[in-house]
């Protein structure tokens, strides 16, 4: 029996809004992308129709042999990417990928210390209504108030006080480079294993733009849709000691059969970040984020830690406007075609659903082709909006604004949502 013949109407109108709301709009979120079309062509294949749980030359189903080649495949691309000596690619998350090594190195109740959510951590950094945070007893460090910089002395001295089973490292809202060998060092003097979180970072990595830690942390994870500019998806790197445990801890421990269309796109975005132009557009993206701190600084606006170095920036709002809170600018530069997301700021006192701050990323504006010279133009349309937040007809002349901005650096000329 066949497919309904019919069009899905609905889901097709849908795509072609979202699809033109993408490029008719700036994508500033930073963890978000644009995948390539080969990117996005692989995940749309036949290897959606294949179950495969377990691993190449070890699956519960029959006709894995093709299967088996796209997974070795990934596993091979990645860990030549970044120098790993094993690599898990099933991963449907980067949290998935994070819980996983808890699952294959702690045992429940065991001491970590992760980055503070309120200071730039993840969710799965030891939040309590997360299960990291349930499930272990995670030892937050933070910034220092100086300069809103990691506190290295004050990671030590937790590190010594605690004795964790594990650090973990990286961050989701911090905008500066982070030190694998200072929490190589901590972890070496009290015994601990040492997990690098480089979701946000991992395209920077392969870029050569930011410090690689996979020489020096026992496992690093990440996600492939970032900076790396992949599919949705994560991916775990570790040393081989560690490889069974890892492998084990993803199947048959956390996720079933892997999404190998998702990987076989992974497989393609590992390549495109081994073509020695990804180096290129991982500098651009820095560069990029620099000139838009600079500019928005120019507009009174506050840059925790005074700027960047990496992909993101975290904007405090208090300085531009008091009373302005990170829910209401995320919803009126949505309204002007400005997409962003609501932010803590370090020891915000509002609380995550409302925020004194929002994270801009400059990922996908790089890949749309945007330089240093735009940025200043961003920075202005973002003042504008946030200057008169509930005024409907400044929103509407920044959409119009930004939608010709877009235009000049189209995505993906041609295609039907």
């Amino acid at each position: 029996m066949g497919w309904p013949s019919s069009p899905d109407t609905e889901i097709e109108q849908l795509l072609a809004a979202e699809l033109d709301r993408q490029q008719t709009g700036l994508q500033l979120i930073a963890s978000e992308n644009f995948a390539s079309p080969a990117v996005m062509a692989a995940t749309g294949t036949v290897l959606t129709n294949k179950y495969s749980e377990g691993y190449p030359k070890k699956r519960y189903y029959g006709g894995n042999a093709i299967v088996d080649d796209i997974e070795d495949l990934a596993r091979d691309r990645v860990c030549a990417l970044f120098g790993a000596e094993h690599a898990n690619v099933q991963p449907h998350s980067g949290a998935n990928a994070n819980v996983a090594v808890y699952l294959a190195m702690l045992q429940a109740g065991d001491t970590v210390l992760g980055m503070s959510l309120d200071h730039g951590g993840h969710l799965t950094h030891g939040s309590p209504v997360n299960i990291s945070g349930l499930f272990y007893n995670f030892v937050g460090y933070g910034l220092t108030p100086s300069d809103e910089r990691i506190d290295y002395d004050a990671v030590r001295d937790l590190a010594l006080e605690h004795r964790p089973k594990m650090i973990v490292a990286g961050a989701t809202a911090y905008p500066r480079q982070i030190d694998p060998q200072i929490f190589r060092d901590i972890a070496d003097e009290v015994g601990a294993l040492f997990m690098f979180d480089a979701a946000h970072i991992a395209g920077l990595i392969a870029a050569g733009v930011h410090p690689n830690p996979v020489p020096v942390a026992d496992i690093v994870t990440f996600t492939t849709h970032k900076t790396l500019r992949g599919p949705r998806g994560g991916t775990i790197l570790c040393r081989e000691e560690y490889a069974k445990a890892i492998d084990k801890a993803i199947f048959p421990g956390l996720q079933g059969g892997p999404l190998e269309h998702v990987i076989a796109a992974k497989a393609v975005a590992f390549r495109e970040a081994a073509d020695p132009t990804f180096a290129d557009y991982g500098a651009a993206i820095v560069a990029n984020a620099e000139a838009l701190a600079e500019a928005l600084a120019k507009q009174s606006f506050r840059l925790v830690s005074g700027g960047t170095d990496n992909h993101l920036l975290l904007v405090d709002l208090r300085p531009f406007d008091a009373e302005l809170t990170g829910k209401v600018a995320q919803a009126s530069l949505d309204a002007a075609g400005i997409t962003l997301n609501k932010n803590t700021v370090p020891d915000d006192p509002r609380s995550p659903f409302v925020t004194s701050g929002v994270r801009i990323g400059t990922p996908a504006v790089t890949t749309q082709g945007m330089g240093t010279d735009e940025m200043p133009e961003i920075a202005e349309l973002i003042a504008a909006v946030l200057s008169a937040p509930e005024d409907e007809a400044v929103q509407a002349e920044v959409a119009e604004r930004t939608a010709a901005l877009c235009a000049r650096f189209p995505v993906y000329p041609g295609l039907i949502g």
